[in-house]
């Protein structure tokens, strides 16, 4: 099948390189432009652009897919089918029916849960104990289209959005050519999504990402691990942010003030408290300026002291 893919982080490489893998003419890619990033903030290509090349095939960074000149690109290729995964980009109808079979999309949710761009981080931040991903036919609402194919993984108590991530993005890939192989055969049957059920998974920034300790145990230990990947749980130590990883639930030994610190020893852990009466252990943190780094090594350094609270 001539297809156009369209993608742009590392989420949506493993689908492209098995459309390849199958046999499939992947007529061109469609990806962002270079962003600037690191430190340096040097422009930097999208993971599917380096892919995408690596490959050999013709790539198309436009700051926004549209436009007739666009358009008319698009046509030249002649795609039979657009697959787009994670593109970061909402496509207008002219765009998702131009090639002869429309356009699929890979989301990384059990729609019609989780429609939007950041469903990996949500569905743990929300402590869903299982997700999936979707294969839909694309329409113009925001992953509103048929359903297609859908497959489920269990989440488990201390799965981050890290390897969720890396999860789906593979059991993406093997969906979306199970897809195609049954609409190759004319055997997919598309059901319409109850929008009834539709709940929304928005885009995660760094004041999402600031660590509430009013809430209990529980929901703060789901939000830093739903925040594992960029930008990172953190919280206010002294006014400086701290950035926090791999939390466990655990018994106080004594109340505190939601976000004081009850335990601060390299052999017994950092433990801080929450709203409830409940705790919160951290295994990994990232002081200002620092690298990521276990728990006890910062205790052992310039760690904080029991009593001194995170806000």
């Amino acid at each position: 099948m001539r297809i156009l893919f369209w993608g742009t982080p590392d989420f949506a490489v493993p689908s492209l390189r098995a459309l390849m893998g199958e046999g499939h003419h992947v007529v061109g890619v469609v990806t962002q432009p270079d962003r600037p990033a690191g430190r340096g903030r040097k422009l930097r290509a999208s993971a599917v652009r380096e892919a995408a090349e690596s490959e050999g095939l013709p790539v198309l960074t436009p700051e926004a897919p549209r436009g007739e000149e666009f358009v008319a690109r698009l046509r030249e290729l002649q795609p039979e089918l657009s697959v787009v995964v994670a593109y970061g980009h909402l496509l207008r109808p002219r765009v998702l029916e131009l090639p002869d079979r429309g356009s699929v999309n890979v989301h990384a949710s059990l729609l019609p849960e989780l429609r939007g761009p950041a469903p990996v981080n949500w569905a743990i931040i929300r402590g869903h104990r299982r997700t999936g991903v979707t294969i839909m036919q694309m329409t113009e609402g925001m992953d509103e289209g048929p359903i297609l194919l859908q497959r489920e993984v269990p989440i488990a108590p201390d799965d981050t959005a890290t390897g969720l991530y890396l999860r789906l993005a593979e059991l993406g890939a093997e969906a979306l050519i199970e897809a195609l192989a049954l609409m190759e055969a004319d055997l997919l049957e598309p059901r319409e999504q109850d929008d009834r059920r539709a709940t929304y998974a928005p885009k995660v920034d760094r004041q999402t990402a600031r660590i509430d300790w009013t809430l209990s145990a529980r929901e703060v230990a789901d939000r830093i691990r739903g925040m594992d990947m960029v930008p990172g749980a953190w919280t206010l130590l002294d006014e400086e942010p701290v950035k926090l990883f791999v939390p466990r639930v655990v018994e106080a030994d004594a109340p505190g003030e939601p976000g004081q610190i009850l335990v601060a020893d390299p052999d017994r852990g950092l433990v801080v408290a929450t709203d409830g009466g409940g705790a919160v252990e951290l295994a990994e943190v990232q002081p200002p300026g620092k690298r990521r780094m276990g728990a006890e090594d910062w205790l052992r350094g310039r760690g904080p002291e029991v009593g001194e609270r995170f806000r």
